[in-house]
């Protein structure tokens, strides 16, 4: 007997401990059997009514009503009635239609005017043949209690049989709404209106791992960069994008390759090979702009034409220098130092520059000075030729001058002379040195 009652109390416990954390799934069954008892024959019919509720995957409650009613071939054929607190342990999970179990748990059986606490066991199975309805089977023993029988006190010991529906009830929390509770829910923040499947979580019907509502090829599997969509040719544009998907090429051309670099994609390049860095128009040949036969990176002046001699650029006259005679001058007093040049030689020696520096100089500060240049050789070579090489003399030196700034207008006069008007004798080392050289005379416009 006190086992009874402790077995009870940790029944209701567990009822009450699983009713705060559990979601309120309920279902109640309505059944028909038969019972009868263990050692004396006969058979009578058994109503059963129950509220169950879920406790756990494994385990629900019951508060189970049995009626025991129309016994016969009994010795006595009084009726009862034996409500029980049942433990239905399932052997399977909820996602099969057919559910077996086993139960048992304590009761009070009420026989005649005898009443007593029992015990019951029994083992059953559950069929599903609609998500919230099953049809049930379940065949027990009912442990029965002292009563006296003939002067005698005896235990009536019972079978019992029954069969009847399950109606389940009752709302489980679903914090997101997708139709799966939060206990089976798997992703339990889906967004509202985003179909999921039987864990909760968002469709991916093309198995790619991005769900169908932030899919942008839900039917066909692809990459979670691209939203989803394919790349066949793995140039980071997807194919639904891509103008040329079985080729690799670049975002900024829809996918298509620009094999020459110049911006325009291959399939609409008419000049597939050009140098890189050109200039191109629309269909990816170079532009030509001011049309005279040369292309604008080759050309030196592009927006005006010019022949291809003259590197594209217009051809222009060169200005007639107004002759100066000497009478329309004034020579400065001012002395300044000749440079010398190695033999056979025309380019102005380090040395030379800097006395070449010191002029430059003075005509900057003086900037009413010119200057005129004068050129020489020494004896040896042929005339002709030395008259070249002091003329060659004197350009270096005016080449030089230009770079440092002084303007070709202010060198009025400048002359060759060769090998004449040596400044010392030709006939030593020392003196041809002396000759071979570029003579300055500074003045000033009168």
């Amino acid at each position: 007997m006190k086992k009874l009652i402790l077995l009870s109390i940790i029944l209701a416990s567990a009822i009450m401990l699983n009713a705060q954390t559990s979601d309120k799934k309920w279902g109640i069954g309505i059944g028909v059997g038969a019972y009868g008892t263990l050692d004396e024959g006969g058979a009578g019919f058994m109503p059963e009514l129950y509220l169950s509720r879920y406790l756990s995957p494994k385990f629900d409650v019951l508060l189970r009503g049995n009626m025991g009613l129309f016994r016969s071939g009994l010795d006595s054929d009084l009726d009862l009635a034996n409500p029980t607190l049942n433990l239905r342990y399932k052997l399977s999970d909820e996602s099969k239609k057919f559910r077996p179990y086993l139960m048992a748990g304590p009761g009070f059986l009420a026989d005649n005017s005898e009443t007593g606490l029992n015990f019951n066991a029994g083992i059953g199975a559950k069929y599903y043949f609609k998500p919230a309805t099953a049809v049930y089977f379940d065949a027990g023993y009912i442990n029965g209690i002292e009563v006296t029988r003939a002067a005698k006190q005896v235990r009536e010991n019972l079978w019992k049989a029954t069969v009847g529906l399950e109606f389940d009830f009752g709302k489980a929390k679903d914090a997101d709404m997708d139709g799966v509770s939060d206990n089976k829910d798997k992703c339990p923040d889906t967004p509202a209106g985003v179909a999921v499947d039987a864990t909760g979580c968002p469709l991916d019907s093309d198995g790619d791992g991005v769900a169908d509502h932030i899919d942008d090829c839900p039917t066909v599997a692809g990459l979670s960069s691209l939203k989803g969509c394919p790349d066949s040719d793995k140039d980071g544009v997807a194919d639904k994008d891509d103008a040329c998907p079985e080729v690799a090429g670049l975002p900024s051309l829809k996918g298509c390759p620009d094999t020459d670099g110049d911006g325009v994609a291959d399939k609409d390049d008419k000049c597939a090979n050009t140098p890189k860095g050109w200039k191109v128009d629309a269909s990816g040949c170079p532009i030509d702009t001011d049309k005279d036969g040369l292309f604008d990176n080759e050309d030196d002046c592009p927006t005006v034409a010019g022949p291809k001699e003259n590197k594209g650029c217009p051809v222009k006259e060169p200005e007639a220098k107004k002759e100066i005679t000497r009478d329309q001058i004034e020579i400065q007093d001012i002395k300044a130092t000749p440079i010398h040049f190695l033999s056979d030689k025309s380019y102005v020696t380090d040395y030379s520059k800097g006395i070449l520096d010191k002029l430059i100089k003075t005509l900057n500060e003086n900037k009413s000075y010119n200057v005129n240049i004068f050129g020489y050789a020494d004896s040896q070579g042929s005339d002709e030729y030395n008259l070249k090489l002091s003329q060659d003399r004197i350009e270096s030196t005016i080449k030089y001058l230009e770079s440092k700034g002084i303007s070709a207008n202010r060198i009025i006069h400048q002359k060759a002379f060769g090998e004449a008007k040596p400044a010392a004798s030709n006939a030593t080392p020392e003196g041809r040195l002396q000759n071979r050289r570029v003579e300055f005379e500074i003045f000033k416009m009168k």
